[in-house]
């Protein structure tokens, strides 16, 4: 036996069924309506209508399976009227309606699973980036390991055409990167020595050395497969939209059925209505339009982890923002260098990036960027005591250097006061004092710019229906006022708690919809408390991606207008679907009911709507 032959044979019967189930029911119902064609051309028309309940029955039987499993659920579905059409043609005779019911619902959910894949294409696509080894520097040698070995610091040789396995910072000479399957744009990106380079994306130019800052299964493409997988996993898209119009639809349908049967006498006329509503279009064009949303997010850099969150989307009105790291980079840079007693800047910088090479805080992350940008040596530090919120202190080689506030700094160190180095500075600049053997050494000034894109992306969140924009700071008032004060922002609010959050989210919300974005893990509250939650997850915790229902795979808020307008197009034209597509079909049914349309004709008619109504739901991919 072949290895693909073997393969096939431990495979469950259940997993060869749910891959392709519907193709073999099509396939029967097919040849149950070919062969009972010919027996039926040939006189033999109850061996045809044989041939046409045998095609129906596995149909009736799979779909009666499903149904079942939905009750159990608790969900209730418009499938229904499809096993009623069926075993209404079982018991009235109508052998040959019957099996074009079983081959039009066979075929509407084959067409709903091509469509379905071709639109979650771009989602697909993500999965299939993932990087398994890379070729990382040991002993002046160069050796291939998985992804999973590669810890902090490795330094790694990416290869022109490879994926980047891990998030890091680019060690020498300059990368060109393809970041299409992040962001959609079809540029590459050039990135010099220093700057921060992202997993997932693709090396296009010549080879670069890459200096890992995270592990892999903590860098942001691991973080994207893993909402991916989620999203995927998740309940079917905007099945809650088709919940409101489902039973009221069902309950319509066999209203028409029964006064048709009891008016004229003739049970096929509620047979033929029965055949009219089903495959019903809003079992078809929902999700296929919600997915097609969700893909061409994805396709732009917007993760929308489930149809509800896409409805949410396209429902808000209001925007409520977190500063750090949403309009602002999140990545402060150094604005000036203050020293003291007799050190230089390059001194100050190269101690306090040294000593920082072992915090996790956000400037830590600035100041060694930058030590590595100007050309400086960072010494491996040892002996490292941190105060969370306060400051760190530590060996670098044979000093003692102490890094962090004013306070922290001036209670461990004579000379200077760090104070009197910073009262002229600007009040949102953020002020990091160094001292190094107990003496003063200096302060870094860093203020954390405004993204390049903030005021357009604000224009562009107006122009996608935004009507109210709050900023939400958990900075200082007079900082977040600083800030707010340059753009276009109906409301500033500063000195929030992740409660305060909470309640600005809750009192606006009080008058519509909102949405709240934000990147960390004090913004994950208020994330969930929104209508909608978009979390900036490219650099963001993982927490408030966790909490969010929206996930931004790039670092840009720009993406974010772009997915509103496709969430309101997406859920537009679902909602045009099902209302054409339903209009059309209690038409058909009526005239079914006053017997000018049998139930063969009907079911074609049916079909015709559906295939219509698909084909228009797969316009939310352009």
């Amino acid at each position: 036996m072949t290895q693909p032959e073997q393969q096939i044979s431990r495979t469950p019967l259940a997993d060869v069924f749910r891959r392709y189930g519907d193709i073999l029911l099509v396939c029967v119902a097919l040849l149950g309506l070919i062969v009972g064609g010919s027996l039926w051309w040939r006189g033999a028309s109850t061996e045809a209508s044989l041939a046409w309940t045998l095609a129906t029955a596995p149909v009736l039987a799979a779909l009666i399976f499903q149904i079942v499993g939905s009750l159990r659920k608790g969900d209730v579905g418009l499938d229904i009227v499809a096993a009623l059409a069926m075993a209404s043609a079982f018991v009235f005779g109508e052998s040959l309606a019957g099996n074009v019911v079983a081959l039009m619902y066979a075929g509407g959910q084959m067409l709903e699973s091509f469509a379905s894949g071709r639109a979650q294409h771009e989602m697909t696509a993500l999965m299939g980036r993932v990087a398994f080894s890379a070729m990382r520097y040991r002993d002046h040698a160069l050796e291939e390991v998985p992804i999973a070995a590669i810890r902090q610091g490795d330094r790694l040789l990416i290869r022109k055409g490879e994926v980047l396995p891990v998030d890091g910072h680019v060690a020498e000479g300059t990368a060109l990167l393809d970041l299409s399957a992040l962001t959609g744009e079809s540029v590459a990106k050039s990135l010099s020595r220093g700057a921060e380079a992202l997993s997932g994306a693709t090396l296009v130019g010549a080879p670069f050395d890459l200096i890992a800052s995270r592990p892999a299964s903590e860098s942001t493409y691991a973080g994207i497969v893993r909402l991916v997988e989620s999203a995927q996993a998740s309940k079917a898209p905007m099945a809650r939209l088709a919940d409101r119009y489902a039973i009221g639809f069902l309950l319509l349908t066999v209203g028409i059925a029964g006064a048709a049967w009891l008016w004229s006498g003739d049970p096929i006329r509620a047979l033929a209505v029965l055949v009219v509503a089903t495959p019903c279009p809003l079992i078809l064009a929902v999700p296929v339009a919600i997915i097609s949303g969700m893909s061409r997010a994805a396709k732009n850099g917007v993760l929308v982890k489930d149809g509800g969150a896409l409805e949410a989307l396209a429902s808000v009105r209001t925007a409520i923002l977190d500063k750090t790291g949403t309009l602002t980079d999140g990545r402060p840079t150094i604005v000036e260098i203050r020293t003291c007693g007799g050190f230089t800047e390059a001194e100050v910088l190269t101690f306090a990036a040294s000593l920082d090479q072992a915090s996790a805080h956000v400037m830590a992350a600035s100041l060694i960027q930058a030590a590595t940008e100007a050309g400086l040596a960072l010494v491996p530090p040892s002996g490292i005591a941190e105060s969370p919120g306060e400051g760190i202190e530590g060996k670098v080689g044979d000093r003692h250097v102490a890094i962090g506030g004013s306070t922290y700094v001036g209670s461990r160190s004579s000379g200077c006061n760090p104070h009197d180095l910073t009262l002229d500075a600007p009040p949102e600049t953020l002020k990091v004092a160094v001292a190094v053997d107990g003496t003063t050494a200096g302060v870094i000034l860093l203020r954390d710019q405004l993204r390049d894109d903030a005021q357009s992306t604000l224009e562009a969140l107006r122009k996608a229906g935004i009507d109210r924009i709050v900023l939400a700071s958990g900075d200082l008032e007079h900082i977040a006022h600083a800030v707010g004060l340059t753009l276009d922002i109906d409301l500033i609010l500063g000195d929030l708690t992740p409660e305060g959050k909470v309640a600005v989210v809750h009192r606006e919300a009080a008058t519509q919809p909102v949405m709240m974005v934000g990147d960390g893990v004090n913004d994950a509250p208020a994330l969930a408390a929104a209508a909608v939650g978009v979390a900036m997850g490219a650099r963001g915790a993982a927490a408030s991606s966790e909490a969010a229902g929206v996930v931004l795979l790039v670092d840009e808020l720009l993406p974010l207008a772009k997915a509103l307008g496709i969430a309101r197009r997406a859920r537009g034209i679902a909602l045009q679907s099902v209302f054409v597509g339903l209009g059309l079909s209690v038409a058909g049914m009526i005239v079914a009911a006053l017997g000018y349309l049998p139930p063969v004709q009907g079911a074609l008619f049916q079909e015709v709507i559906d295939v219509v109504v698909i084909l228009n739901a797969l316009r939310a991919l352009r």
